[in-house]
Formats: C-alpha cells, structure tokens, sequence
C-alpha cells in the first residue's frame, strides 16, 4: 500500500508543478502589471515548495517502496531524471529572483526583462517534457546499469 500511496503522490504533485509552471509562463509576458508580478511571484512561491514536496516524496518512494533504492540507484534513466529535474531547478532561480526584485520595484518590469524570463520558461517547459519520458523508459527496466 506504501507504494501506491507514494506513488500517486508523486505523480499529483509532479503534474501540479507542471500546472504552476505553465501558470508562470501564461502570466508572465509582454506587459505585465503590478498585479500581475504580485499574481506571478505567489504563483512561484508555490513551486518551491511542490519541486521540494516532489524531492522527498520521490526519494521516499525510491527508497522505501516496492522496487527499492537498489533498482533506482543502477539506472541511468533515474539519474538522467535526477539531473534534468536539476537542471530545471537551476533554469528557475533566475526567474524566481526576478520576480522579487519585481515585485519590490516602483513600476512593472520592461519587455526585455520580461522576454529574457519568458525565454528560461521556456527552455524549463521544454526540459520537464524529458520527465515523463525518463520515467517511462525507467518504470520498464530501461537503463539498468550492467554489474
């Protein structure tokens, strides 16, 4: 039942975080108003805290569920998930930081900033779709290292 259990909660809070992501890249844009750098910025804050909620529950599930840490340990998918999942953390700071200085300035942000952040969105966006890939080949024994 622990599997499941974690399994489920993985995958929920792995598509929330694909939801806030998008959300951050629908708001963010051409024109941006105070309010929605304020929208923006607690719409971010929310993706801390479910990249980190997705880390433990991940790991957990990894190490405590039905296939165990030995299984997930000699698979290049898994670490190739690890990293990418990295990767995007890293891409996202920028655009978390931007938000506060942002959030904390007398007007809205100018295009050029605004298009530089779209642009790490972007390249977020398009490294997360790795995700379930990674995942999929790594649920069906692909990328087992050979001992």
């Amino acid at each position: 039942m622990l599997d499941l259990v974690l399994a489920v909660a993985h995958h929920l809070l792995v598509f929330s975080l694909f939801g806030v992501l998008m959300a951050e890249f629908v708001v963010v844009r051409r024109g941006m108003t105070k309010a929605m750098v304020e929208r923006v910025t607690a719409i971010d804050l929310w993706y801390g805290v479910l990249a980190g909620l997705i880390l433990a529950v991940g790991f957990g599930r990894a190490i405590f569920a039905a296939k165990g840490w030995l299984y997930y340990s000699h698979n290049a998918f898994f670490w190739a998930k690890i990293g990418v999942f990295v990767i995007v953390g890293l891409l996202s700071v920028p655009p978390t930081l931007a938000f506060i200085r942002w959030r904390r300035a007398t007007g809205a942000p100018d295009d050029p900033q605004i298009l530089r952040i779209r642009g790490l969105l972007w390249a977020e966006v398009g490294l997360f779709l790795l995700l379930p890939i990674f995942a999929a080949a790594m649920a069906r024994g692909y990328g087992e290292f050979g001992f």
